[in-house]
């Protein structure tokens, strides 16, 4: 029998390739395997893995991973000096006051982690089980990446020429709110499934242009509506009412060319819709230059937010002469776009979680910028009478990464970037209970005054 000589030689080459990204430090970060984990295939022992606790709004409770301080435990305020958030949180009020109709609505910028709806996910779930759910909320038309989705949402499309804020290379601005937009013509479709009965109203965003195409939906098999996007340049909508128990919603090209930009799911009841509006590989330019101004203020206004969360820096911090000559007037930029939109509404800076990298010795650290930028994001914040969420120390600060990826259960990916499903939600409880927090705090301020009266 002849020797496999290519079949011998394919593998040696394989593993080489594999084992030496080990030692060539600029490509640490891309290894093919963790050799961690290979190292405990072997082990059939019954697993030591902690169960995750269920969201809960209560304070996390403390377990194997929590006592090693992987996260502090105690509630992270927000800092707010200027008190920037006293509409949404008056928004908040009048819905848990019961006010017929009140909605309270949060628009998440982000970068990778929210692509998936991690951590905003969370957030939404917490909030609406304490305020009530008005509604999913926005939806990108189709998957600009594969890992693309909203809990509680399934979608599947084609025909679709999509392009990303952040990736194409000619940019001309116009990708609504959620920062994508989707060409299509006859045969283009996009299908949504929603896990829950309960919308009562969608609404499709699109570019109106002369000579457009039109667009029909149907919910659950039947036509309930179609709309022209032909006209004078500019933002279009297409509301239609479904039916309340039907959870799955098509979207058809009819005929001509159409641009459109995504979906909302809404209920009739009153709460919260939470949108999460992550774009893979996004940084803060995205608010600042990819997104047209005057386009992008008539989005704000349209779904009209009562506060704009700004979370980026991940992406950034590998980048040291961006993050020390750019972000900062970038950032002062994104949140002037949003004062012009909507002047008295709510604006929260969000930093990016924990970053880490293996240095040459092979242990884990954070990126050397990331602690720079999550303070020009305290500093500009401050300065600009914004409010200041630091996630960075919240999650437990300087190395969080390396203690995640050795905790039990794993919190964080290889790449020590994207948070598992463990992490993600504990940095979802830690923003929304500094969210309650602030409420809580506002609502106390408002009643001292009445307190001090009858004493």
């Amino acid at each position: 029998m002849e020797f496999p000589r290519k079949t011998f030689w394919t593998v040696v080459t394989m593993f080489g390739m594999v084992a030496g990204l080990e030692y060539v430090p600029e490509f640490r970060n891309y290894r093919l395997l963790d050799w961690d984990a290979v190292k405990q295939v072997g082990d059939f022992a019954p697993s030591r893995a902690m169960p995750l606790e269920p969201v809960e709004e209560a304070v996390l409770k403390p377990g194997r991973v929590y006592e090693k301080k992987v996260v502090k435990g105690q509630v992270e305020p927000l800092s707010d000096p200027a008190n920037s958030l006293a509409a949404f949180y008056e928004a908040i009020e009048r819905v848990e006051s019961g006010e017929p109709g009140a909605k309270v609505r949060l628009a998440h910028y982000g970068d990778s982690p929210t692509t998936a709806d991690l951590i905003t996910a969370d957030v939404r779930g917490l909030l609406q089980k304490r305020f009530g759910d008005a509604g999913h909320g926005f939806y990108l038309m189709a998957k600009p990446w594969a890992w693309y989705g909203h809990r509680g949402v399934d979608s599947d499309s084609s025909g679709w020429d999509i392009e990303a804020s952040n990736l194409v290379s000619k940019k001309d601005g116009y990708y609504g709110y959620g920062g994508v937009s989707f060409r299509g013509g006859p045969g283009s479709r996009a299908r949504f499934r929603l896990k829950e009965a309960g919308t009562t109203r969608v609404e499709l965003g699109f570019k109106q242009v002369a000579g457009g195409g039109s667009i029909v939906l149907e919910a659950c098999g039947e036509r309930v509506g179609d709309k022209s996007t032909a006209g004078e340049e500019g933002d279009g909508y297409a509301e239609f009412a479904v039916p309340e128990s039907c959870r799955d919603l098509t979207v058809k090209v009819e005929g001509g060319a159409v641009r459109l930009y995504g979906i909302e799911f809404l209920k009739a009841a009153p709460g919260v819709v939470y949108d999460s509006l992550g774009l893979n590989g996004a940084y803060i330019s995205v608010l600042s230059k990819f997104l047209k101004a005057d386009h992008w203020q008539t989005q704000l206004q349209h779904y009209a937010p009562d506060v704009v969360v700004i979370n980026y820096g991940t992406n950034e911090s590998v980048f040291a002469a961006f993050v020390d000559k750019v972000f900062e007037k970038e950032l002062r930029e994104a949140i002037r776009r949003i004062r012009v939109a909507l002047p008295g509404k709510g604006i929260l800076v969000m930093s990016p979680m924990d970053r880490g990298e293996r240095n040459v010795s092979g242990q884990i650290e954070t990126v050397p910028a990331l602690q720079r930028l999550v303070e020009i994001e305290a500093r500009v914040a401050k300065e600009e009478g914004v409010a200041f969420f630091n996630t960075f120390e919240a999650m437990g600060g300087n190395g969080t990464m390396a203690k995640w990826y050795g905790s039990e259960p794993r919190l964080v990916g290889a790449d020590f970037i994207h948070p598992m499903p463990g992490g993600a939600k504990i940095i979802g409880n830690l923003l929304y209970k500094a969210m309650l927090d602030g409420y809580n705090r506002y609502k106390t301020a408002k009643r001292v005054p009445e307190l001090a009266q009858n004493l």
